[in-house]
């Protein structure tokens, strides 16, 4: 695709030595080729615990100490950024997470928390008795990236437990799922699209649910907040991107480009928790929003 739109890059880099968790200034910096791998899983390290599990606010709305799924999740989208360089860590997180799989091969929402300080209600209530397609579809499909350069994580048996949850769980939906389901299920189905025969099919089945326009609206969630096509499909040339019309990709790219703020940050477009959360998720909004619209040769 070609330039579409340009953005003030410099000002992203001022915006992310200034307000910018370590670990996503070391992101950005590794994205943009000014850095590299090294620093980056450093960083990473200060969030993980003896377990091989990640907590510490590494996600942002869930501030416990304590390992928890969602922050597996960002776990691994490190993981898959530094390729080819990898890590024993990647390994350890997948025996963590075969250590907390509940019997039918998926993960809770999130487990139990000793500390609950700053940590969103949707982190706190959750039921662990009780496996989320939701939480374990977006692991599994981020842990497939990772494990598409790191031969240790693509045959442990957590992600094929996982991946065999997720498609059984996806062959069971019926009805259109709530938004941020439908988003992960698909994420999910495209990252497996190349090693599970059943991918192609379930992906088109899934796919059907999605409205013209790209837009979801999000159950629960704040009045304006909605799931968009770039973050069910932020890679081009990818299956899942094809489920969108190319008008509405270049629409969305335009739309992301667009939505720098004038401090050469971003925002996420949902209700963040606390003050302390914004922030850090300001920091992961400006990475991807960089990184996808690279991706895309739309700057």
């Amino acid at each position: 695709m070609t330039a579409l739109t340009t953005i003030d890059l410099p000002a992203a880099a001022d915006f992310m030595a200034t307000h910018g968790r370590l670990l996503d200034r070391h992101r950005f910096r590794l994205l943009l080729g000014t850095g590299g791998p090294d620093p980056v899983l450093a960083a990473l390290a200060a969030y993980r615990n003896a377990d091989g599990g990640y907590g510490w606010g590494l996600e942002p709305d869930l501030r416990s100490v304590s390992s928890q799924p969602g922050a597996a999740l960002h776990a691994f989208e490190v993981f898959a950024e530094v390729a080819p360089t990898t890590t024993p860590h990647a390994v350890a997180l997948c025996d963590w997470l075969e250590s907390v799989s509940l019997p039918d091969g998926g993960l809770p929402f999130a487990l139990p928390a000793p500390d609950r300080a700053g940590t969103a209600a949707w982190w706190a209530q959750a039921d662990p008795r009780t496996s989320s397609l939701q939480i374990t579809a977006i692991i599994a499909a981020v842990a497939q990236r990772a494990a598409r350069h790191d031969p240790a994580v693509a045959v442990h048996p957590w992600l094929a437990r996982a991946t065999r949850y997720c498609l059984d769980a996806v062959r069971a939906v019926e009805e259109r799922p709530p938004a941020l389901v439908l988003a992960f299920a698909l994420r999910f189905l495209d990252a497996v699209y190349d090693s599970e025969p059943a991918a192609a099919a379930l992906l088109g089945r899934l796919g059907a649910h999605l409205p013209d326009n790209g837009v979801l609206p999000v159950e629960g969630g704040s009045d304006d907040e909605t799931i968009r096509a770039l973050d069910i499909a932020p890679e081009p040339d990818r299956p899942v991107r094809a489920l969108f019309a190319p008008e509405v990709v270049t629409a969305e790219l335009r739309r992301l480009a667009g939505a720098q703020q004038a401090d050469g940050g971003w925002r996420v477009e949902f209700a963040e928790f606390s003050p302390a959360s914004a922030m850090d998720w300001r920091g992961y909004a400006t990475v991807r929003a960089v990184a996808v619209l690279r991706g895309d040769a739309a700057i």
